[in-house]
């Protein structure tokens, strides 16, 4: 079994129809469950939001195809939005893509912006490699990742070590990440057992994964 990662860059007629202003607000969506209704004609969703909870409103009252929404705020500028709309075409040729016999998307679906959309699938090497030839005509997709499915590399959790999962709570626990700072370097290699620049090394490489994983790199 292999799993990949892909960036698909939407054509202007598969993007979502929106003023700029209302989706300029969203700076990441994480879809992290839909349900497709082809005898209602509907699609729901729920997504997990960077940035301003008002927006989904403006954005539900400029466009008529939106049926019902909600929102439930984390904090100022996180919330959670389920949305209820009426299943465009384009939607459909979308999800449809990824509609193959031994393939599974891994929530969460990603969109950073209007055009873009990263992916992670799962499946049987026969049912990945004809992925591509069924991507929708105008949508460009990039491969930023292929590999035999042997860790959860799609989550936060999979890209880390061990011993970069120690370091992290080792710092965290020192203070090391307290704002300001109230734990050294050196307290957080002492407890690791090892020299400052080691410990410096793997909070790094730690923190390089995050970051990456984050903007879906």
């Amino acid at each position: 079994m292999q799993s990949a990662d892909l960036t698909l860059r939407l054509p202007p007629s598969m993007q979502l129809p929106a003023p700029e202003e209302p989706l300029e607000s969203f700076r990441r969506e994480e879809v992290l469950s839909w349900e497709v209704d082809e005898e209602s004609e509907t699609v729901r969703f729920l997504s997990l939001i960077v940035g301003d909870p008002g927006a989904l409103g403006n954005l539900a009252e400029d466009l008529d195809s939106v049926r019902r929404y909600d929102v439930t705020p984390i904090d100022t500028d996180t919330f959670y939005g389920y949305v209820e709309m009426d299943l465009r075409a384009a939607d459909a040729t979308l999800l449809g893509t990824f509609d193959v016999p031994g393939l599974v998307v891994v929530p969460p679906m990603v969109y950073t912006g209007r055009e873009n959309v990263h992916v992670t699938v799962l499946g049987e090497p026969e049912a990945m490699s004809g992925l591509l030839e069924r991507a929708p005509d105008g949508v460009d997709v990039e491969v930023t990742r292929v590999s035999e499915h042997q860790r959860r590399s799609e989550t936060l959790a999979g890209r880390l070590t061990a011993r970069q999962f120690e370091a992290l709570e080792v710092a965290r626990d020192a203070g090391y990440y307290e704002i300001p700072r109230s734990g050294e370097l050196a307290t957080v290699a002492e407890e690791l057992e090892c020299s400052e620049s080691a410990a410096s090394t793997l909070l790094r490489s730690a923190e390089r994964e995050l970051v990456d994983a984050a903007l879906r790199r």
